[in-house]
């Protein structure tokens, strides 16, 4: 009998997995000098690299100031606490 029939096969790899880049609000306040933050603006700080294409805020922290947030999902939290800060949340299309 060949290799490939005696050797068993285990698990499931889904090549349709969404991958996602997880940003808390605790990681926005150590971008001072911006404003506006976008997915572009995350990856030049370097809190998301660059192979994550979709980006998620969760509500871990506290904001520091308010913000305008663009990202493709917030979580419940995330956007209480960013609006109770003044702040505004944006949903990107395509999540």
């Amino acid at each position: 009998m060949p290799l490939t029939r005696r050797v068993p096969k285990r698990g499931f790899t889904n090549i349709f997995k969404q991958e996602w880049a997880v940003v808390n609000i605790r990681d926005l306040n150590q971008l001072t000098d911006v404003q506006d933050v976008t997915p572009e603006t995350l990856i030049q700080a370097g809190l998301v690299h660059g192979q994550k294409s979709k980006i998620k805020v969760l509500g871990e922290g506290t904001p520091t100031r308010p913000f305008y947030i663009k990202a493709h999902r917030f979580s419940a939290s995330a956007i209480a606490k960013i609006q109770a800060a003044g702040g505004r949340v944006e949903v990107l299309g395509g999540a």
